[in-house]
């Protein structure tokens, strides 16, 4: 009798939109002499375990400019509320998939270790079917901080929530209890990343404007990584400036 054996075929996808209501065209804005995006892409091309790597978008700006760092682009629909309906439909022209890393494309200094480590815990347990990253919080600005999203888990690294609040509550201005912020990766086996987008975005998920909370109220269970990658993203034109310093200053 043969036994055949499943080819995994890992794919990272960077969905990117022009209109941001805090920061327009910032899949474009220069830093250190490079659109934003291309630092995230080639990051991903550092990284082992992603067989390819392509930007999805809707924008013909972002297309022509990441076709001509030399990316492979999807053009998706401009009707798309998330990032992850983007990189949903990215994926169904995409027939060998069988595993797909959401890479946020604000995400410059975004580490390869921590996308390799993703995308290995990911293929390597049949038993997950979505995963994200988490690193401990060390600044208690952080904490009250709406932009930073905070996640408590499970004992077993599994998430319990996620929320712009400061989760779990402290009475203490040094945190009894570790707290985590949420990094900008996602990772889902292609059969739950489809699942996914055709459920309703759900009632916590509007109120802290949060897709992943979509999935916990589903039911599904979001495995966590822990990581010490203390990079954060892009929301704001002063926060590329600091990213900015940070890539000169390691040149």
């Amino acid at each position: 009798m043969s036994h055949e054996t499943t080819q995994i075929k890992t794919l990272g996808i960077i969905p990117a939109r022009w209109g941001s209501t805090r920061f327009p065209g910032k899949p474009l804005h220069p830093i250190a002499g490079k659109p934003l995006i291309q630092h995230v892409w080639e990051r991903c091309q550092q990284a082992k375990r992603l067989e390819s790597t392509l930007i999805a978008t809707d924008d013909e700006r972002i297309a022509k400019t990441a076709e001509a760092f030399g990316a492979r682009v999807k053009m998706t629909s401009p009707e798309h509320i998330s990032g992850t309906d983007r990189i949903a439909e990215a994926v169904t022209s995409e027939p060998d998939c069988s595993h797909v890393l959401n890479i946020q494309g604000d995400e410059p200094l975004i580490s390869p270790e921590l996308i390799d480590l993703v995308a290995a815990r990911l293929t390597e347990n049949a038993g997950i079917s979505m995963i994200t990253a988490a690193v401990p919080v060390t600044d208690n600005l952080d904490l009250a901080n709406p932009n930073i999203v905070k996640t408590v888990l499970t004992r077993d690294g599994e998430a319990l929530y996620f929320s712009r609040s400061v989760i779990p509550y402290q009475d203490s201005e040094i945190p009894v209890t570790p707290c985590y912020r949420h990094k900008g990766i996602y990772g889902y086996t292609r059969e739950f990343l489809l699942k996914f987008v055709r459920w309703d975005p759900s009632p916590l998920e509007l109120a802290e404007k949060l897709e992943q909370l979509r999935a916990l109220e589903n039911g599904a269970h979001i495995h966590v990584v822990m990581t010490d990658d203390t990079s954060s993203g892009v929301d704001t034109p002063a926060q590329a400036d600091m990213v900015e310093q940070l890539i000169l200053a390691n040149c």
